[in-house]
């Protein structure tokens, strides 16, 4: 049988890509801006992803079975949504710049009427606007054709992090589909550590001391902010991009020390990477590479079901699930 093809759009590092080729796929297209995600991309897949999508025509993408995209979340993230707001920018679809790349998925999709795609984004997409930026989400993509699936998830079930994110799955034919059924957690955090780890990731007296005044200056407040200390058979926080400032939400008890961040390469087995994966850049780059990333299995898992819907092309019985406008 020949594979099916993808293309993976706003693609990092590629932890889509990664996924979807151990299900079996094969990429025959790349997108993403970023030069030190591009870099990281190129030494894992040996090919350079072309840059900006806003300057691509659909002319220079490929025909291809199916459309990857973890479009840009910041503006729809409860976390973006905040800043935006302080700073006085405008958030979800009104962002300047990165709202709109959901369009660019748009102009795609409408072109080259791929048989499936799959896009993720934060939890908060859902909510976002009091609901209506996902009913816009949903309509436009049923108006393209396609019969949408989607279902939030947390990547505990598949690696030692709480995550919860949306994936959005769409076929062009009315054919049976499934988010897969999720495995009971078992990974836990000292299972993803490192047996040596060098002294520069163990926090400094003075940082230390800064995170616990903060916490507590919060606490005082009745607010709930404070760094994260892990419990080593339990499951972390969500490792975010801004993980490289001073690694507060993920923090790894040593005895007689301060606690210590995760290592790049914790990091990479936190989103589900495999060791092999080459880790090229400096320690902050790569902080920010792997929290912007998604989990690899499950991904693959997803990945699986969506191969095997349009391998086995089983008709609907009915649409009602489907959220057709």
């Amino acid at each position: 049988m020949t594979s099916l093809t993808f293309i993976d759009l706003f693609a990092g590092i590629g932890g889509m890509r990664l996924a979807f080729t151990q299900a079996g796929a094969r990429c025959v297209f790349s997108s993403e801006w970023n030069k030190f995600a591009q870099i990281t991309y190129a030494a894992n897949f040996s090919e350079m992803p072309a840059g900006d999508i806003t300057q691509i025509t659909t002319d220079e993408i490929p025909e291809h079975d199916i459309l990857l995209a973890g479009f840009p979340c910041q503006p729809f993230s409860i976390a973006g949504v905040s800043k935006h707001n302080a700073l006085g920018v405008k958030h979800g679809f009104d962002h300047p710049t990165q709202g709109n790349l959901f369009f660019e998925i748009v102009r795609i999709l409408a072109d080259k009427k791929p048989k499936a795609f799959l896009l993720e984004n934060v939890k908060n997409l859902q909510s976002h606007d009091q609901g209506r930026t996902f009913k816009i989400i949903q309509r436009i993509l049923n108006e393209l054709g396609y019969y949408i699936y989607y279902q939030v998830i947390d990547a505990v079930h598949f690696v030692p992090q709480h995550r919860e994110r949306i994936f959005i799955a769409g076929f062009k034919e009315p054919i049976e589909f499934a988010f897969p059924d999720l495995p009971i957690p078992y990974l836990r955090v000292k299972d993803i550590l490192e047996f040596e780890v060098a002294p520069k990731y163990t926090l400094t007296d003075h940082l230390w001391q800064y995170l616990q005044k903060y916490a507590e200056k919060h606490r005082a407040k009745g607010n709930g902010f404070g760094y994260g200390i892990v419990n080593l058979d339990g499951f972390t926080r969500t490792l975010s991009a801004r993980y490289y400032k001073d690694g507060s939400e993920i923090l790894i008890p040593q005895v007689n020390q301060n606690p210590r961040r995760l290592t790049p390469r914790e990091c990479a087995r936190l989103m589900g990477f495999p060791d092999s994966f080459k880790i090229v850049v400096s320690d902050t780059r790569a902080y920010q590479q792997f929290g912007n990333s998604v989990v690899v299995p499950l991904v693959r898992a997803i990945a699986h079901k969506i191969l095997e819907a349009l391998n086995h092309r089983n008709p609907l019985k009915t649409t009602e699930q489907l959220n057709l406008f």
